[in-house]
């Protein structure tokens, strides 16, 4: 299985993050053409104690490389690409990777 996962660090407003993630940028990306599954996990805190860095991370899990690759040529790919841009380009952190069992 292969994941784009995003990292997003704490934002000035989380309350206007909140509200565009959730309710624009989230069902875009949900939307992705060969999106396996989507889970998103909001950071309660930092174990070295006080504020994590990060506020928030989605990890989206694809069949395998190919359909990754596939699914970032779609239109509704490229629309969740420019939306994360518009309102969280200074904010995320993109990367990809591939599940591993050992």
């Amino acid at each position: 299985m292969m994941k784009l996962i995003a990292l997003y660090k704490q934002p000035e407003n989380k309350k206007a993050f909140d509200e565009h993630y959730f309710g624009t940028h989230g069902p875009i990306t949900a939307s992705i053409p060969g999106l396996q599954k989507m889970t998103v996990t909001k950071m309660s805190g930092s174990p070295m104690g006080g504020e994590a860095p990060y506020y928030l991370m989605c990890e989206m899990v694809y069949e395998s490389n190919d359909a990754f690759k596939k699914a970032m040529k779609t239109d509704e790919a490229k629309a969740s690409g420019k939306d994360v841009m518009s309102f969280a380009g200074d904010l995320v952190t993109l990367m990809v990777g591939e599940e591993v069992h050992e």
